[in-house]
């Protein structure tokens, strides 16, 4: 095979043992790589509890990988969420993937419990689990210092250590498989760090045509505004969406109740690169390069972090958000899991959070000192009695896009099989970007096969794997044809479009499975009784529930061709 290793590396911590899985050439054009790849292993196990040792935890590559393909860099982390108990997966950059295709692997599939903390050191096909008793405690920054910076390292911080149930696993220092608590599931296997070095770049089919794929992509990439534009993801990162989001009114303000935050202007990416005078980086072989990082290496926050810890704890302190960042950063703590929570426990006291008590209470969710907060905003919220104040999805808090503005969005947070999740199909590029064709955000028609299509897609670009932001510019047809010069498989966007759709099909069984229903799918009831920030000429009224649901049932019927509420017997 090209562009597969045909090898997935896996580790036993009950016994220190580890073996190579291969998988059949169809198992791997079927499943594609990366998310795909790891949902068919994941699948046998899913039932077991999140702490059941013998529940998989499964790092994927896929075929586009260590390649020329544009954003050949990510890898996906899955197995269940710790935080909801829904199927979790993250597609996480940095250096990893590209380092564990290079030493001959496609994944790493980790099951057991060490009795003491250990790693998984991999230098090409020689693989050690030693004992790393010393490492306990260490950020990311003082390992690689303890350890040394040669390949790439995949650990969890403090916050994981300390039982925080959105902790998440840190890649190469500052890239993180952020959402859903996976680095908490990987600590509850006293499994501190995975470190890999390979030397043996991954073999293509077509290295000419693979350099015209590219070419073509780059071309794309090159015209698109919101990629390589004055005002694009290039220039400010992901923070680029901050004056949008406040300008259409739907940014979330204190917890949710409000959607547009007075004084915004001064705190958005602008004004923090004018500040910070910030210096680019990104994951590898990106050419966006989308990460920003100030003269003393400090990360700049991502749009969804600077929105959760300015709007949503109404704080009006650049400063405060930077340190915030850093906390998180060095912890392994999800920014937004960790703004919405903080967010959440002041609407229950029914206050604003007081100077300093930010940073003072994110330093007590990551060290253990606040378990309750480390419990997540869903927990939290039940505990006080007060389940209304937590703006979750099957207990997973939501992201920086208010579902009042954007309807699509709204029917995109409920149905996705991983909780709260701007990501399975980010309608907010059709709804607010306008791309690739534009749609009315105030309109639930058309939203349930908008969505459908674009969890499929998206479950395809997770596989290859690539990174989401290329597809405001190229498409699968252009992917295609870049797997096909990886790869020598014929294929086309049709096909991969269908490879999709079966992926998101079992993982809505996996939920099922695990006795998740349509009741599941639903959003906090706020959204249907309260009004958002209406204003300058733009109406933000609270969403109609019927309309809601008819076209979550359009969602069904497209999605798996039943009725509300139709199950398989067999399958439940």
């Amino acid at each position: 095979m090209k562009g597969w290793r045909g090898r997935i590396l896996t580790v036993d911590l009950d016994s220190g043992k580890t073996a190579a899985l291969t998988l059949a050439a169809r198992d791997y054009a079927k499943q594609i790589g990366g998310r795909g790849l790891a949902g068919s292993l994941l699948f046998p196990e899913v039932t077991r509890h999140w702490r059941d040792p013998q529940l998989p935890l499964i790092f994927m590559t896929g075929p586009l990988v260590d390649t020329l393909a544009p954003t050949p860099g990510r890898m996906t982390v899955m197995s269940r969420s710790p935080l909801t108990g829904t199927i979790c997966d993250a597609s996480v950059g940095g250096g990893f993937g590209v380092q564990l295709k290079r030493a001959g692997w496609d994944g790493i599939l980790v099951t057991g419990w060490s009795p003491r903390l250990c790693a998984i050191e991999i230098h090409n096909d020689k693989v050690q689990v030693p004992e790393v008793e010393s490492a306990a405690g260490l950020s990311p920054k003082q390992l690689r210092d303890r350890i040394g910076v040669e390949g790439s390292i995949a650990a969890v911080g403090r916050a994981a250590e300390n039982g925080v149930r959105f902790a998440g696993i840190i890649v190469d220092e500052h890239y993180f498989a952020g959402r859903g608590g996976l680095g908490r599931l990987m600590a509850s296997r006293n499994l501190k760090y995975i470190r890999v070095r390979g030397e043996s770049p991954t073999p293509v089919y077509d290295s000419g045509e693979l350099k015209a794929a590219r070419r073509d992509i780059l071309r794309l990439s090159a015209a698109s505004p919101v990629l390589q534009g004055e005002l694009g993801l290039q220039v400010f990162g992901t923070a680029a969406l901050y004056d949008l989001m406040h300008q259409r009114r739907m940014m979330p303000t204190a917890n949710f109740r409000r959607t547009r935050f007075p004084g915004a202007e001064q705190l958005n990416a602008p004004a923090t690169q004018k500040r910070y005078q910030p210096h680019s980086s990104g994951c590898a072989g990106c050419h966006i390069r989308c990460k920003k990082s100030d003269s003393r290496g400090r990360g700049l926050p991502e749009f969804e972090t600077l929105s959760h810890f300015t709007a949503l704890l109404e704080n009006h302190d650049l400063e405060v958000v930077m340190a915030a960042n850093q906390i998180c950063s060095a912890t392994g703590m999800d920014t937004i899991e960790a703004g919405a929570t903080l967010a959440c426990h002041f609407e229950i006291l029914g206050r604003e959070p007081q100077a300093g008590e930010i940073l003072d209470l994110l330093q007590a969710m990551a060290t253990g000192a606040r378990p309750d907060l480390g419990e997540g905003a869903f927990r939290l919220a039940s505990a006080a009695g007060r389940p209304e104040t937590a703006m979750t999805v099957k207990g997973q808090s939501l992201p920086a896009y208010d579902p009042r503005g954007a309807y699509g969005m709204a029917l995109a947070y409920a149905v996705s099989t991983r909780g709260g999740c701007h990501l399975r199909a980010y309608p907010i590029s059709h709804e607010i970007l306008r791309k690739p064709v534009a749609t009315n955000r105030f309109s639930f028609a058309g939203k349930a096969r908008m969505i459908k299509i674009a969890e499929d897609q998206n479950a395809v670009v997770d596989s290859l794997t690539a990174c989401k932001f290329m597809f405001f510019a190229a498409s699968l047809e252009e992917y295609s044809r870049a797997l096909a010069a990886v790869t020598g498989l014929e294929t086309n966007a049709h096909e991969l479009q269908s490879a999709g759709e079966q992926i998101m099909n079992r993982e809505r069984e996996m939920n099922r499975a695990n006795g998740f229903s349509d009741n599941d799918d639903d959003l906090p009831p706020r959204f249907f009784h309260e009004p958002g920030s209406s204003g300058s000429g733009i109406r933000i009224p609270a969403l109609d529930r019927n309309a809601f649901l008819a076209a979550r049932a359009t969602y069904y019927r497209i999605r798996e061709n039943r009725s509300p509420g139709k199950r398989d017997e067999n399958t439940t």
